[in-house]
């Protein structure tokens, strides 16, 4: 059996008491000193993500935006330097091979950065799409980790440590922090505002102690997994699937099919016909948390499902027959053998804003 693989920040990891985990071929903390306690700093605070599991893919070249327009399913040309663009990899049929961020960093050099399960099979896809274009496409994995700082108070921690203006959100920009040169993204999953931080791996153990120092604390996957289902945001394995294509996933938004990308002619077709199951948000009426797999009775199944550590209630995602999709729609909902209410609620599930109010 192969050995898990560790990041550049293991040994910071262990001396911070994290409880360590396999995760896609990894060797990951899952947690420090509790979900819900890492869960509301990140939602009060700032907290530190160690997701140099993270795949990254480089694509250079003249035809480089021409490419990335054939195999993602955004609009790549609306990328302009310094941008950054949340898209779909899809396969012929429509069903979804990953969920990506891809980068410009100049004129003819993006860099797209893949869910860990999934790098190696995106990068051999991407290479093989690349015939008849005049590209390169190059696994870059290796040359980065990255860290992501979320939170309210993300942003101006990281600030006192770079040496220039950090980009806005969805935006990128190369600067040094904790004197260390890395790539600043305005990007996250947390729900919350806050940037990531791209890096050489020998820097990652200064960047990260100087964001400790700064206030965030160390943040697990357990904690990561909780604040981005209370954002309604997609995990690759649990909501997304080559099964299934970006209008039940509730993506059409990220998917331009005059662009031509593989798989836009299906997507084309079930977003003129309408999807027979779309992904719902959902909170638990009874007491009790569904977990993926759990059924819906009539039709469907829960994709992701948690204790909400803001909200105190079961929360999560399921896939529902069409006609059942709409909020405010009670769902029943098979957990471990008993019967449990949920309802059909908007997205994101969490809400400051009405939590504070």
């Amino acid at each position: 059996m192969p050995s898990l693989r560790r990041t550049a920040l293991h040994a910071r990891h262990v001396a911070a008491g994290a409880r360590l985990v396999p995760f896609a071929g990894w060797e990951m903390p899952v947690q420090y000193e509790g979900i819900r306690a890492e869960h509301l700093r990140v939602r009060e605070a700032a907290g530190v993500f160690d997701v140099s599991h993270m795949g990254q893919i480089e694509t250079r070249g003249p035809d480089a935006q021409a490419f990335l327009q054939r195999v993602l399913t955004n609009d790549v040309a609306r990328i302009d330097v310094g941008g950054a663009q949340y898209s779909l990899l899809c396969r012929e049929d429509g069903g979804v091979l990953d969920d990506l961020f891809t980068y410009r960093l100049d004129e003819a050099r993006y860099l797209t950065v893949t869910n860990a399960a999934n790098h190696e099979r995106d990068l051999a896809w991407m290479q093989r799409h690349a015939a008849g274009f005049d590209v390169e496409v190059v696994d870059r994995a290796d040359a980065y980790a990255m860290l992501a700082v979320q939170g309210p108070a993300a942003r101006g921690l990281v600030a006192a440590l770079a040496d220039g203006e950090l980009p806005a959100r969805f935006h990128t920009a190369e600067l040094a922090v904790a004197g260390r040169p890395a790539l600043v993204c305005g990007t996250g999953y947390t729900g919350e505002d806050g940037v990531e931080i791209l890096c050489a791996p020998e820097d990652a153990a200064a960047v990260w102690d100087a964001v400790v120092a700064g206030g965030a604390g160390p943040v697990g996957l357990g904690a990561r997994d909780t604040l981005r289902l209370e954002a309604c945001y997609h995990l690759y394995g649990n909501d997304l699937s080559p099964e299934r294509g970006p209008i039940e996933a509730g993506l059409g938004w990220c998917c331009k099919e005059e662009t031509g990308f593989i798989g836009s002619e299906a997507v084309a077709a079930v977003r003129a016909a309408g999807p027979a199951e779309r992904l719902v948000s959902f909170t638990m009426v009874d007491a009790g948390i569904a977990r993926a797999g759990n059924p819906v009775l009539g039709g469907g199944v829960v994709t992701s499902g948690t204790l909400s550590p803001c909200l105190g209630i079961g929360a999560g995602l399921a896939y529902v027959p069409a006609e059942r999709a709409e909020v405010g729609t009670e769902l029943e909902i098979d957990v471990r053998g008993t019967t449990r209410r949920a309802r059909v609620v908007p997205r994101p599930i969490y809400r400051k804003e009405e939590v504070d109010a």
